[in-house]
C-alpha cells in the first residue's frame, strides 16, 4: 500500500479524533434565522404564465397591482399569458440589519408551465408575527427547461421554481438585545448526556471558570456574569470553535427501496449463527400453434404449454458470529460471500429479531 493510500485511509479517523466544532453541535439561544413568506406576481414570461380562467387569484393580484400604479382596470377582461402568481420564501439571518440583502426562492402556485425569463414584482415578505421584514424584487433564475410540440412534451428539472440571489432587502430588524443577556442557553442538535457533559467540561476548561452547567441531555446553560468578558459575543467567539467529540447512539438505518444501509460506530453484535437460503420459482410459457390440414375444415388453435420448476439455491453456510463483534466486521464477511444488499437487510432484520443486534434498527 502506498503512503498516499494509507493517508486516505487514516484521514477519517484523524478528523474525527479532532472532534467537532461546538457551533456545529449546538444552537445558541437567540442566534437563529426567521422564515419569511410572501405572495407576489411574476411578469415578462414568454407565454408560459397562468391561464387566468384556471387561476382567478392571478387576475386579482394583477388588478390590485395595476390599481396601485394608477391604472383603472375595473370591469376589464384579462387574457394575459405572461404573468404568474407565485409564493416567495426567504430566510432572515440572525442579526440581519436594515438594508442588507437576502436570497429568496420563487415558486409558481397556478398552472404556469415555466418561470424562466420572468421578473418578480415588488413583494413584501412577512414573518410569523404578520409583520413585513423584507421586500423582494428582481429577475428569476430558473434551472428547468421545457421543450414541447404538437404531440410531445419534455421537461428537465423544475422550471416552475427559481431563485433570486440577494433578491430581497431587509426593511425591519428583529428586536433582540443580545448584548444585554446575563445567561445563555446552548441547545444540542442531537441531545445526549455524554455529549452535553463534554461540552460543559470543554467550555469550563477553555474559559478557566465554572460558567457552563449541563441542565439536561440537550441543554447547557452559560453564566455570562461569571465569564468576565466584555460581552456575550466575545464569549461565543472564544468557545464556538472548541473541538468536542460527540457521542452517538448505536443505530442501523436501512432503505429497502434502494438497498442503502447506514451503520453508526457503536453498533455491536452478540454471539449468533447466520444462514441465508434462496427459494426460486421459475415459470416458462411456450405456446404451440396447431394448424389444420390443407383443405380441411378446421381452425388454427394455440395450444398452451407451461413449465414450472422450483429450485432451492444453495444457502450460505451456517456461520457463527462471535460476541462483541462490530457490525462492520459482520457485513464485510457477508459481502465476501456474495450477499446482495437486500439479502443483507433481511439478515440484519433477523439478527435484530433474535436480540443479537444491539442498536436501534430503523427501516425507511
Amino acid at each position: 500500500m502506498t503512503l498516499c493510500a494509507l493517508a486516505l485511509l487514516l484521514l477519517p479517523s484523524l478528523t474525527f479524533a479532532q472532534g467537532v466544532r461546538l457551533k456545529d453541535l449546538a444552537n445558541f439561544e437567540g442566534v437563529r434565522a426567521n422564515d419569511l413568506v410572501g405572495y407576489g406576481l411574476v411578469v415578462g414570461l414568454d407565454g408560459t404564465g397562468d391561464g387566468l380562467r384556471n387561476s382567478p387569484f392571478t387576475e386579482d393580484i394583477m388588478s390590485n397591482i395595476l390599481e396601485r400604479l394608477g391604472v383603472n382596470v375595473t370591469g376589464e377582461q384579462f387574457r394575459a399569458k405572461n404573468v404568474a402568481a407565485v409564493i416567495v420564501t426567504g430566510e432572515l439571518q440572525p442579526f440581519a440589519r436594515a438594508g442588507s440583502r437576502i436570497d429568496v426562492t420563487v415558486s409558481a402556485i397556478g398552472d404556469a408551465s415555466s418561470l424562466r425569463g420572468g421578473t418578480l414584482v415588488m413583494t413584501p415578505l412577512n414573518a410569523a408575527d404578520g409583520q413585513i421584514y423584507a421586500v423582494a424584487q428582481g429577475s428569476i433564475i430558473a434551472g428547468g427547461v421545457v421543450a414541447e410540440g404538437e404531440a410531445a412534451r419534455v421537461v428537465q428539472g423544475v422550471p416552475t421554481a427559481g431563485s433570486i440571489p440577494s433578491g430581497a432587502i431587509v426593511e425591519r430588524e428583529v428586536a433582540f438585545e443580545f448584548g444585554q443577556m446575563d445567561k445563555l442557553t446552548l441547545a444540542l442538535k442531537s441531545p445526549d448526556f455524554s455529549t452535553a457533559f463534554r461540552v460543559e467540561r470543554a467550555i469550563n476548561t477553555a474559559v478557566g471558570a465554572s460558567i457552563a452547567t449541563m441542565t439536561d441531555s440537550g441543554t447547557v446553560t452559560l453564566d455570562l456574569d461569571a465569564a468576565d468578558r466584555r460581552s456575550p459575543s466575545h464569549l461565543l467567539a472564544q468557545i464556538e470553535n472548541l473541538r468536542i467529540e460527540p457521542d452517538t447512539l448505536a443505530r442501523v438505518v436501512v432503505d429497502q427501496r434502494s438497498g442503502t444501509i447506514v451503520i453508526s460506530e457503536n453498533v455491536r453484535v452478540s454471539r449468533v449463527a447466520v444462514s441465508k437460503g434462496n427459494l426460486t420459482l421459475t415459470v416458462q410459457e411456450q405456446p404451440i400453434v396447431v394448424q389444420p390440414n390443407p383443405f380441411a375444415e378446421g381452425e388454427t388453435v394455440v395450444v398452451p404449454r407451461s413449465t414450472a420448476q422450483i429450485g432451492n439455491a444453495p444457502a450460505v453456510s451456517l456461520a457463527e458470529v462471535p460476541g462483541s463483534t462490530t457490525l462492520s466486521d459482520v457485513i464485510t464477511g457477508l459481502n465476501a460471500l456474495g450477499i446482495t444488499p437486500n439479502d443483507l437487510i433481511d439478515i440484519l432484520k433477523t439478527i435484530k429479531a433474535a436480540g443479537a443486534l444491539h442498536a436501534d434498527f430503523i427501516v425507511m
